[in-house]
């Protein structure tokens, strides 16, 4: 397959109530499926459809595959996309965790029409443990940091995950002031030797998504 080829196949798709991203089925939200769940599971916390940041996490795999079979936790998963590219495409083992469980119906959904496994979880950021965090090799995280307060419960959430030991963490942001300060703040107070920060310009023309990943690395 030629690169211009490959290239198209994962750009965006139009069909019908549904689009193709990255070899992802992604339904509209005027599928007749999203539709249904709308009425059945409200969602409180912004969870009502996919965002853009997502596509930059997936992008950066795209052109920096991981390693096989990571065990991945997605931080305020919504639809969970990252995490269904990952499972799909390097045999992830994922964990999908939000604050808001009326968002997991979305996240099956699409798991279950690109014939991916993820596994769900209810809790906030604040209340993930460092033990906890500590069983993952890659944690990602897409357009979480939209409250001033978050950028606090971010920056904690990733020091006890260093502390923990996990070797990966990416997150994705169309630069908000509060990941905007959480960037800032991680590269003043946790780059060391051992760790190292980058905070990276990210697009996806086709898919007009852009912004910036924050990436974290250690030994």
């Amino acid at each position: 397959m030629s690169s211009r080829k490959k290239q198209k196949s994962m750009d965006e798709n139009p069909v019908d109530d549904s689009q193709i991203a990255f070899d992802l089925q992604i339904l509209n939200s005027s599928h007749s499926d999203i539709k249904k769940l709308k009425r059945q599971h409200p969602t409180s916390i912004h969870g009502n459809k996919f965002w853009g940041s997502s596509f930059l996490i997936i992008d950066y795999f795209r052109r920096n595959p991981p390693q096989e079979k990571l065990k991945v936790l997605e931080l305020g998963c919504g639809w969970a996309l990252a995490g269904i590219y990952l499972n799909k495409n390097f045999s992830s083992k994922v964990d999908c965790l939000d604050a808001d469980e009326d968002v997991f119906p979305y996240a099956q959904l699409h798991a279950d029409i690109n014939q991916a496994s993820i596994h769900t979880q209810q809790k906030r950021f604040e209340k993930i443990t460092k033990s906890e965090l500590g069983e993952y090799d890659l944690i990602i995280a897409a357009d979480v940091c939209f409250w001033d307060e978050l950028s606090d419960i971010h920056f904690n959430l990733i020091r006890r995950a260093l502390q923990a030991g996990v070797k990966k963490i990416v997150y994705a942001d169309p630069e908000r002031a509060p990941f905007t300060l959480l960037a800032q703040r991680c590269e003043e107070k946790l780059q060391s030797e051992g760790i190292r920060i980058q905070c990276i310009d990210a697009r996806v023309k086709s898919l007009k998504a852009s912004g910036k990943l924050l990436i974290i690395e250690q030994q």
